[in-house]
């Protein structure tokens, strides 16, 4: 039997910040303000929830969202980016995986040849883990795995259709992009503006060469796929001082993340994956730098950075700030 998804379709467009962080997490008292948790956003539209990346902040989800519904079965939705462990790492602490009246949807790219599947149970083996992942399955968690192929880039989440789009990133990864009412929410945790990172001519051993013209080309066309989304996260994790030192690792320069924001004519961009060395105080002068490159446009994007516990609301009149916290659905099985 499915399960029997709350009824909140009705609810206006809702999305919350879980995990903002790059890397690693990074607990403590200089990280209070933005949060130490890597990357978890959850998305709630038209009656699904989505959760887009499963880094450490998909803990907290997890525990939120079985004292919500009080054991109540769940129908969830996890989008994976990549499999870089700062996006996968809190899978194994995220509590409806191990209900088995809940049923989880997981959908990502393959990330290596040895399968989605194998790279997101591999993490919960002995000896990396006390417990496996297979385990929870074998004891009835009704759990599914598919990877994203070229041709399916496109699909439906109940009434909610949702596009994927590569980053330029190492590897295989790609960003999101959710169709509400509220309006679209776009999502490119990791992300090198222009570099090119998967093109298919051979690149200088030199990590400082110049940008490609098949990065070039996958940044216009991204460009296009973002066009007038009302919602952009989007990978900042350095600013221009810093960028050099780190081109080619697959991370955005903040100034080239927010001239991409403008190109697209974003209306709200969300710098996210904080650096791990970076504090509460560096981010905020972030912010604040960015702000003025979208001032110096005379555009009107709005320009703020991811913070843990941040609530929105989309409506169809734009997105509005909450208070701070402490095409076809894919066929399951039941």
């Amino acid at each position: 039997m499915a399960a029997s998804q709350p009824e909140v379709s009705a609810a206006p467009t809702r999305l919350k910040f879980w995990g903002v962080r790059g890397s690693i997490p990074t607990p403590g008292p200089t990280t209070v303000h933005y949060g130490g948790n890597t990357s978890c956003v959850e998305v709630r539209a038209q009656g699904q929830i989505i959760i887009l990346d499963a880094g450490t902040g998909l803990r907290p989800l997890g525990r939120q969202l079985t004292e919500e519904f009080d054991n109540r079965p769940l129908e969830l939705t996890l989008l994976l980016t990549h499999t870089h462990w700062d996006h996968i790492q809190g899978l194994p602490f995220f509590l409806p995986v191990f209900s088995p009246h809940n049923q989880v949807f997981i959908r990502g790219a393959k990330g290596t040849q040895r399968g989605l599947d194998n790279v997101l149970t591999s993490q919960m083996e002995s000896p990396f883990f006390p417990s496996e992942l297979r385990k929870a399955l074998e004891a009835g968690a009704n759990l599914q795995i598919e990877e994203l192929k070229d041709k399916d880039l496109s699909f439906g989440v109940g009434a909610v259709r949702v596009e994927a789009f590569p980053a330029d990133h190492p590897g295989a990864c790609f960003g999101y992009r959710l169709f509400t009412p509220g309006g679209s929410i776009a999502f490119f945790p990791d992300n090198e503006p222009g570099y090119g990172h998967n093109g298919p001519a051979p690149r200088s051993d030199d990590s400082r060469a110049k940008t490609s013209s098949w990065g070039q080309a996958l940044q216009d066309r991204m460009i296009q796929f973002l066009r007038g989304t009302e919602v952009l996260i989007m990978d900042a994790q350095y600013d221009q001082e810093e960028y050099p030192e780190h081109r080619g690792w697959g991370h955005g320069c903040l100034d080239a993340v927010v001239e991409l924001a403008l190109r697209a004519e974003a209306k709200r961009l969300f710098l996210f994956h904080h650096d791990p060395e970076h504090d509460d105080a560096k981010i905020s002068q972030m912010v604040a730098h960015a702000r003025k490159l979208a001032t110096a446009d005379s555009g009107t994007l709005q320009v703020e950075a991811a913070r843990e516990g941040f609530s929105l609301e989309l409506k169809s009149g734009g997105a509005q700030p909450e208070k701070q916290a402490a095409g076809k659905r894919v066929k399951r099985e039941t």
